[in-house]
Order: structure tokens, then sequence, then C-alpha cells
């Protein structure tokens, strides 16, 4: 009969990242090696990662945003627009007009 040993990875992680995610694992009942042993379970059973990997999306309300935003620098910096050092100043710019 053959004796299987325990397979061991070093992985390098960011501590905090470690430091939460053993956290939230612990609160759900597991540990990170049962994760990673879930994990490689499913990578091996779907012959795939188990989830999906993408760069995030942003939501239409921030693309919009982040639109505007680009325009209301540049018509700053062309005169078109006023700028305000702090609150009080815009504020009495608003109620001044």
């Amino acid at each position: 009969m053959e004796t299987l040993t325990n397979g061991i990875i070093n992985v390098h992680v960011d501590p905090k990242d470690k430091e939460e995610a053993t956290k939230i694992l612990k609160d759900l009942g597991l540990n990170m090696t049962t994760l990673i042993n879930m994990t490689l379970k499913q990578v091996i059973k779907r012959k795939a990662v188990p989830f999906e990997i993408s760069t995030p999306l942003f939501s239409d309300e921030l693309e919009n945003a982040l639109k505007e935003s680009v325009i209301i620098e540049k018509e700053y910096k062309d005169g078109k627009r006023k700028g305000y050092n702090n609150a009080n100043e815009m504020l009495r710019s608003i109620l001044d007009d």
C-alpha cells in the first residue's frame, strides 16, 4: 500500500489580506487550508477556475460621473467654470448669484 504525504504549498500573500480572509473564513467555520483544498478540488472538477476573474466594471452612474469630472476639469482650466477653496466660498458664490 502506498503512503501519501501532504503536499505543501508555500504562498506569499499580503499580511493584511491574510488576516482579513482568515477572520472571514473563521466566521464561516473554515480555515485557509480547507478553503485552498476546496478550491483545488473545484479546479480539478471543472477544469477551470471556479469563480469569475474579470476587471471590475463601473456602474453607469459612476462611469457618467467620471466623464463629467473630466469635462468640469477642462472647463475650469479653460476659465469657463469657477473654482472654490472651500465650501463657504462656494455657498457665498451661489447665494450672491
